[in-house]
């Protein structure tokens, strides 16, 4: 089996790189001193010196490339074509199962020399001296090694890695694999490589953006390798570093080459989607940790849903003990942390890769042992505008946490699970990047990562006045209503009858599916609902508003909300972060808070009525004075 992979302009957590301009159609022909006309059949410099391949690093062997029949006139001894690869790691009790070349030319062998003895082919370009491997590559590369070492554990097969001489695009290459599956740092990850393949990477270049990728500090005694001799001698780049083509964007200083995108929303793409054979144990690891078994094949977000408040689950404020927050109009995800890394999870059950880092609890400063491992939260992604710069900030609100460590927490009441959030999950993060902040040479780069994070505030419900007059319009990002949290509540997965949303009423909206078909000389929109799994057509009609082409909007999930003086929908958005359109229950839900119109200030009428009774009386004077205590203990 072959593959094959283009290299793309890459993008990274939200962070855009400017590409080295260069002609992709041409293949870089060698360096010849003497000008000679070009032969595919010219040995690459340096090749015939370089040691053949490196020790095995997992199920990974590290290699030169090897060179077909077609080169046996310009090697006078020690060939290295496919065939002795294969022999020579065969005697060493290792049979190969998968060669990845990260080559950027196909000059070198047949690919059936390879895949003819039952080894499969993944070719990933790479040019090698011009740039790193972009992200896609790195992704690329990830995925197959992760795919081949899933299957592997019957065949014990090994992946052969060649680029030309089997050190810089080879070493990156298994550097971030290692980062990424091994739970090392770079630092780790690159003196394993070098332990492997002497010298390891020798391109200042590739060293410095393997730092920059996980936003590590590079350790200021770290030295590059000197390149290799059997290198120097023959090639014009003796000095390791990579030669830019056309403009000198290799040249300039990181914080420079790295620019922000112009415009920012919470619909943006952050990170990598996982590897599709990664996504179903994913899915059912969060549905353990939920106590929701496997979930077996009908797996969907998990995450709680709160209904509408109507004026039958209004009285559920009189019943339990509730607080209030305010609702943001951002992106629903959960977060995954591991010990190495993190995944954003969204409306569709997607997993993306991020890098970000979250160390556990520790004391008496320093640097914590270990970092969190399988802890899951819950929350939303807004986007943060300052209003007098106007300078946009993505900022993930954490306002669950449903397990710490492997553990299920989904059984406590809220209240002490946000207080954990706050005790186990920022202070610590808090704690170290502020020690890192005053620190000359930092581990870590937190200023580096795709967002920043925080807990959400939740308030008793006599300051729900205050969050609507005074809160909310000084917020920094848009909100459309208030959530009421039971403060005793467990975590309920799915919709959740005790968790009400309230929203302005000009905002309330139904999430539908928008069919456009033709209708004699023109377009009409139909919209669907689910119910039951299947889909169900609506009677009502929508509108778009400034929409010179409605057709665009078919086959898309579009927002609606209600216009009770005209009796239609009319489309707000289209919701790209979901799959499915609401279910008919949740659609009645709606229109029943529609319908009894629950404005403003039925609603602090109601809510001043309930503060007064004794449930509410009495615990709010007791955590009024809990919360008193707190702060007087912080301050001893």
């Amino acid at each position: 089996m072959s593959y094959h992979m283009h290299n793309n302009e890459d993008t990274h957590r939200g962070l855009k790189r400017k590409p080295p301009h260069m002609d992709r159609g041409q293949e870089r022909r060698p360096y010849n001193t003497n000008s000679r006309p070009y032969d595919r059949n010219t040995v690459p410099d340096g090749w015939l010196d370089c040691p053949p391949h490196g020790q095995e690093i997992g199920c990974i062997i590290p290699s030169k490339v090897p060179l077909g029949d077609s080169f046996n006139d310009y090697i006078p001894s020690q060939k290295y074509a496919p065939k002795q690869a294969i022999h020579q790691q065969r005697v060493l009790g290792r049979e190969l199962g998968l060669v990845i070349d990260l080559t950027n030319t196909t000059r070198y062998y047949p690919v059936s020399d390879w895949t003819k003895e039952g080894i499969g082919h993944v070719k990933i370009r790479c040019t090698g001296r011009d740039a790193v491997p972009d992200d896609e590559s790195v992704k690329f590369f990830c995925d197959k090694v992760l795919d081949f070492c899933s299957q592997r554990t019957n065949t014990k097969k090994y992946i052969l890695v060649h680029c030309t001489h089997g050190h810089n695009r080879t070493g990156y290459m298994i550097v971030h694999f290692l980062v990424r599956t091994e739970s090392l740092s770079v630092t780790e990850a690159i003196n394993k490589f070098a332990c492997a393949r002497h010298p390891g990477i020798y391109k200042q270049d590739y060293i410095d953006a393997l730092y920059m990728f996980y936003n590590e500090k590079k350790p200021e005694d770290l030295v590059c390798p000197q390149t290799p001799e059997w290198k120097r001698i023959s090639d014009p780049d003796f000095h390791g570093t990579a030669v830019p083509a056309v403009d000198n964007s290799a040249h300039i200083p990181e914080q420079e080459r790295i620019v922000r995108n112009e415009v920012l929303t919470s619909d943006d793409a952050l990170g990598d989607p996982i590897p599709p054979n990664q996504l179903r144990p994913m899915q059912e690891l969060c549905y353990q940790l939920l106590k929701l078994g496997t979930g077996g094949r009908g797996r969907s977000f998990p995450g709680s849903h709160p209904v509408s408040l109507n004026r039958d689950n209004l009285q559920l404020l009189r019943q339990r003990y509730y607080y209030a927050t305010w609702k943001a109009d951002g992106t629903r995800y959960m977060m995954l942390i591991t010990c190495d890394v993190c995944y954003l999870i969204d409306r569709k059950f997607f997993f993306q890769r991020i890098n970000m880092r979250f160390p556990c609890r520790y004391t008496n400063g320093g640097t914590p042992e270990r970092n969190h491992h399988y802890t899951l939260l819950d929350g939303e992604m807004i986007i943060d505008t300052d209003p007098h710069t106007h300078k946009q900030e993505r900022r993930y609100l954490i306002y669950d946490l449903m397990a710490i460590n492997q553990v299920s927490l989904t059984e406590l009441p809220f209240y002490e699970r946000w207080k954990l959030l706050e005790k186990e999950v920022i202070e610590p993060r808090n704690m170290e990047r502020e020690g890192l902040s005053k620190s000359i040479n930092p581990y870590y780069r937190y200023d580096l990562e795709p967002f920043s994070v925080r807990r959400k505030g939740f308030w008793l419900l006599s300051t729900v006045s205050k969050l609507l007059h005074k809160f909310i319009p000084q917020l920094s990002h848009s909100s459309d209503g208030l959530v009421f949290q039971g403060w005793d509540d467990p975590y309920v997965p799915r919709t959740h009858e005790g968790l009400l949303k309230w929203k302005y009423p000009e905002m309330n909206s139904v999430d539908f599916l928008c069919e456009v078909v033709q209708v004699g000389a023109g377009d009409r929109p139909l919209l669907f609902l689910f119910e039951r799994g299947r889909k169900k057509l609506m009677e009502e009609n929508v509108i778009f508003k400034d929409a010179s082409d409605i057709s665009s909007y078919s086959g898309k999930i579009i927002e609606c909300y209600w216009d009770s003086a005209e009796h239609h929908w009319v489309c707000m958005r289209i919701r790209i972060d979901k799959a499915a359109p609401n279910d008919i229950n949740t659609y009645r839900k709606v229109m029943r808070s529609i319908k009894d119109n629950i404005t403003e200030e039925v609603l602090l009428n109601e809510i001043n009525q309930i503060i007064r009774l004794p449930l509410y009386a009495d615990r709010i004077q007791r955590d009024i004075k809990a919360h008193q205590h707190m702060i007087s203990s912080r301050r001893k």
